[in-house]
């Protein structure tokens, strides 16, 4: 027998409407706070379509309470298919959470899987799913738009799933997907299946393909498949090729006897570095992000390597220099860092990168204000806000001369307050 444990990748955040007043305390985090993924498969003798629906919540998102000598965490699940914005169906389920480890209990890298399937009809359709801790009653929520696949043409493909594990034991084998879609530099191969749907045994051909993020083909193959009648499970591996960091895409296209094209499937994965953040997917674009950590010649000294596999020793050198904790496999100032430009990217950027604007030059260089004063609509002036930091006794004014939301700092004036940038 074969146990299929699924879950995939979306990464989702806290979303806050304005910039976060917490200096001293805990940071925003773009650590995800839950992952989901929904993946398509045939029915046989049905115009529908299974739907698997897989969600993956960090302990860290949830508040575990002490109960005897556990820590128990619960939370429940929402999850609603919406078609032409009328709400097609809806499930909510509960889910509870027991650790003997306190330090377990804040792990980002300990999670609860939970997982439910649907029927539904072939077509593009929004998807809405909620993770609400049932103590603290925070609330985390990704809307969206998925497609659920037709599979009423044979042959044909159902999702691809890459596999982190397999696990083989006397009687059963267990699937343990690469959730995270995150290819690193320690993996030797990308391990992947996936199902063609046959309604005759025939030979078919099976092209391979991976890409960047600029349409550049990384790798290709193509090999001949023998398939049965009904659904046929593929796995493959394709060698990791030591790819750069940043997002790729792998295809797989089925094709007739003759080489034409009847099917493609497609789906993204990140290739990274273990230890650095998963929100830098652009090697070049985060050396120019360190513009307010390094100085000018450290910088032009990482982005004139000559080859790209040089230029990410000098910049990995440079944050390994930085590390509080090089015993350790993360690397705190580089995450830290990079969750300020992420953060900042998400909510100052205007016509600009929110990390080169005023706000976000502020925000990178000493964090998340004490205290935010806003003054949207002052009648007598233009929006502006005010940002303080009490342990460096600074106060920052940005207004709005546009009206249109690009705040520009007033008080351009660095005096000693730059000498507290990392």
């Amino acid at each position: 027998m074969k146990k299929i444990i699924f879950i995939s990748f979306l990464i989702l955040g806290n979303i806050f409407s304005q910039v976060e007043q917490s200096h001293g305390k805990m940071p925003y985090s773009y650590y995800p706070t839950f992952y989901f993924d929904v993946a398509t498969y045939k029915i046989d003798n049905s115009n529908k379509s299974r739907v698997d629906v897989f969600v993956q919540v960090p302990y860290s998102s949830v508040q575990f309470v002490k109960t005897g000598d556990t820590y128990l965490a619960k939370y429940s699940v929402s999850v609603g298919f919406s078609l032409d914005d009328n709400l097609v169906i809806e499930r909510v389920w509960n889910e509870e959470v027991i650790s003997n480890d306190f330090q377990e209990t804040l792990s980002k890298l300990s999670n609860n899987y939970s997982y439910q399937n649907f029927e539904l009809i072939p077509g593009d359709y929004e998807i809405r799913c909620e993770v609400k801790d049932r103590d603290s009653k925070k609330n985390y929520v990704y809307d969206g738009k998925v497609i659920i696949n037709d599979f009423a043409t044979l042959p044909n493909l159902s999702s691809i799933i890459f596999i982190s594990k397999r696990i083989q034991d006397k009687s059963e084998e267990s699937i343990i997907p690469n959730t995270a879609r995150i290819i690193t530099n320690k993996d030797s191969v990308i391990s992947f299946f996936y199902d063609i749907n046959s309604d005759f045994a025939r030979t078919l051909k099976i092209e391979y393909k991976i890409k960047d993020k600029e349409e550049k083909k990384i790798f290709q193959k193509e090999v001949e498949c023998d398939v049965n009648v009904g659904a046929n499970t593929v796995y493959e591996t394709i060698p990791q090729m030591n790819l750069s960091i940043g997002e790729y895409e792998l295809f797989v296209i089925l094709k007739d006897e003759n080489g034409n094209t009847i099917i493609e499937r497609k789906k993204s994965f990140l290739s990274q570095y273990l230890g650095i953040p998963t929100s830098i997917t652009d090697l070049d674009k985060a050396i120019d992000q360190m513009v307010y950590i390094a100085l000018d010649d450290e910088i032009d000294y990482i982005a004139e390597g000559k080859t790209r596999e040089e230029k990410l020793e000098r910049y990995l050198d440079y944050w390994k220099r930085k590390d509080p904790s090089p015993q350790t496999e993360e690397n705190e100032m580089m995450i830290e860092y990079y969750r300020r430009v992420a953060y900042a990217n998400e909510k100052f950027g205007k016509y600009i990168d929110g990390w080169r604007s005023d706000m976000g030059m502020i925000y990178i260089l000493l964090g998340p204000p004490d205290n935010v004063e806003r003054h949207p609509f002052e009648t007598d002036s233009k929006p502006y806000e005010i940002w303080d930091y009490y342990d460096i006794r600074q106060e920052f004014v940005f207004v709005d001369d546009t009206g249109f939301g690009e705040y520009r700092l007033l008080n351009w004036n660095y005096g000693d307050w730059y000498k507290f940038r990392y």
